[in-house]
């Protein structure tokens, strides 16, 4: 029978768990979810953005409009301070 090797090489501390405290990564979020967030509808969401009451959207191309949502969390947090 062959002898059993012990793992004691580098390997051995790829198993450790340092937890280290990384960020979420930023979410993006369709104009449903953000009138279903913020209960208007697309026209008001637009007619604040334009008048620079409302969070920008940004455009990933052609058909396609996000917001970040952390920026719309954010601006439910200072309507509800008010």
């Amino acid at each position: 029978m062959a002898p059993t090797r012990l793992n004691t090489g580098s390997s051995a501390s790829l198993a450790r768990t340092d937890a280290i405290a990384v960020p979420p990564a930023p979410r993006l979020i369709r104009l449903p979810e953000v009138m279903a967030r913020v209960g208007l509808k697309r026209s008001a969401i637009y007619q604040r953005m334009s008048e620079g009451r409302f969070p920008k959207s940004r455009s990933l191309g052609g058909k396609c409009t996000v917001w970040v949502e952390a920026e719309i969390d954010a601006w439910v947090n200072s309507v509800a301070a008010r």
